[in-house]
């Protein structure tokens, strides 16, 4: 089937609204998208138009985004375009959605923190200190001059 896959980087424009039903988990939030530009009279970056996407997630995707995503985040949003118009109130509406697939903070405007979720009835994982990347996982010095190295002289 031929599908519009987009990726969008904008900032969540709207609390996620999180809901549970008999087909499973879904959430959906606004995101805004705006153009920039380099304004040569100003010697400076302008905002230009801004668009609005109602994102859409489901099942995990969903459960994830309602315990990782607030208003303001900066976000990147990979999904299918859904354009579609329709009359209400006798005023035509056009509106774009995104089906998102994956969803993830911007790191290019700051930092984030992963968890991986639970499955049900297993235990959380041990947390486990970080590896030293200095040596092997499993060598072990000979003797005790080598666990703590002098650093060289520096003339």
């Amino acid at each position: 089937m031929n599908e519009t896959m987009v990726c969008a980087v904008g900032n969540v424009a709207t609390r996620p609204v999180y809901r549970e039903s008999a087909n499973g988990a879904s959430a959906r939030f606004r995101l805004a998208v705006t153009s920039r530009y380099w304004d040569r009279e100003k010697s400076g970056w302008t905002d230009g138009h801004t668009n609005f996407f109602t994102v859409w997630a489901n099942r995990a995707l969903a459960t994830n985004v309602g315990a990782s995503v607030s208003v303001g985040d900066p976000v990147i949003v990979q999904g299918r375009l859904k354009v579609r118009s329709e009359t209400r109130d006798g005023e035509s509406w056009t509106s774009a959605d995104i089906d998102a697939v994956a969803i993830g903070h911007d790191l290019s405007r700051g930092t984030s923190a992963f968890r991986r979720p639970s499955k049900e009835g297993e235990p959380a994982p041990a947390h486990r200190p970080e590896p030293s990347w200095e040596s092997a996982p499993d060598a072990r010095p000979e003797d005790a001059s080598q666990q703590h190295p002098e650093p060289a002289g520096v003339t």
